[in-house]
């Protein structure tokens, strides 16, 4: 019978796996670096394969890595839920969460306010950003969860809700019917890429009026009529004109939601929280429906 993989080992692999880095993965498993190296060697000397490249200061999966990193995660999730099973203590504790600031007006307080209520001892130390600042600051090791709109990274993503993007512009505003179209999106933006992508294809002339990280200042400067944009429909706002598209504006891809984890975050209040989300959002339903213009 063969011996049972170590869950420590394999928690220190999946570090690494996250961050690219031994330093950095010692950090997080709060062991010294040389005990991560060993554990890796015991880890690789047990499977007989190297699971880890070693390029200089960075860090990369080999073939035998990658078919192991994701086993590793579901063996890490379904022992932190035997742990919970037999935990009888009320949850407590502090977790690191990024969303898009697409989402922070409309949906974020509704959401977090509703779980703080029901889990009032689990502290949640919330940060917006776009999905590839979210994606990065997860690598980095600044998150435990994160919500990230797809297009980015789909690789270890949990997808759990898909919602028509729209077209934005002003209610009565001028900016839509402008040639050059002008346009507002942010500086690393799917959406926005795939705006541009339909626009080209159909040969509709558009000049980027106005770049933003930040999500309210888009929203604003469709708002005051400066340029139209593109919004998942759940982050849609009042006085938002809201187009699927018509013959010229071309239907733009659906916005895919998904959780991302760090390899520790499974279990407890980590799962209260991803649960909690993934209801709230995967069943959303849009609150006072907005204009939609005429296919």
């Amino acid at each position: 019978m063969s011996v049972p993989l170590d869950l420590d080992q394999l928690q220190s692999f999946c570090a690494i796996a996250d961050c690219g880095s031994f330093t950095e993965a010692a950090r997080r498993v709060n062991k010294t670096q040389s005990a991560v190296s060993m554990q890796i060697k015991r880890l690789e000397e047990r499977l007989g394969h190297a699971l880890l490249s070693r390029d200089g200061r960075s860090v990369s999966l080999t073939q035998h890595g990658e078919a192991l990193y994701s086993r590793a995660r579901k063996m890490l999730k379904i022992n932190a839920e035997v742990m919970d099973l037999f935990d009888d203590q009320e949850m407590a504790g502090a977790i690191r969460f990024g969303v898009p600031d697409d989402y922070a007006v409309r949906l974020l307080p509704v959401i977090l306010s509703s779980f703080q209520k029901t889990h009032p001892r689990i502290i949640i130390d919330v940060r917006c950003a776009a999905s590839e600042e979210l994606l990065a600051g997860m690598k980095q090791g600044r998150y435990d969860l994160i919500c990230f709109t797809q297009g980015t990274n789909r690789e270890y993503g949990e997808l759990f809700r898909t919602e028509k993007v729209f077209w934005v512009a002003a209610q009565g505003g001028q900016a839509l019917h402008m040639d050059p179209l002008p346009i507002a999106g942010g500086q690393a933006c799917c959406w926005k890429d795939n705006a541009i992508e339909v626009l080209d294809r159909l040969g509709r002339d558009y000049r980027v009026a106005y770049t933003s990280s930040n999500a309210l200042a888009i929203a604003s400067a469709v708002l005051t009529d400066l340029a139209i944009g593109f919004l998942p429909e759940s982050a849609l706002q009042p006085g938002m004109l809201a187009i699927a598209e018509d013959k010229n504006l071309p239907r733009l891809r659906d916005a895919e939601i998904a959780l991302l984890r760090a390899s520790h975050a499974y279990g407890g209040i980590y799962d209260a929280l991803a649960r909690h989300i993934i209801t709230s959002m995967g069943n959303l339903e849009t609150a006072d429906p907005l204009p939609i213009a005429a296919e």
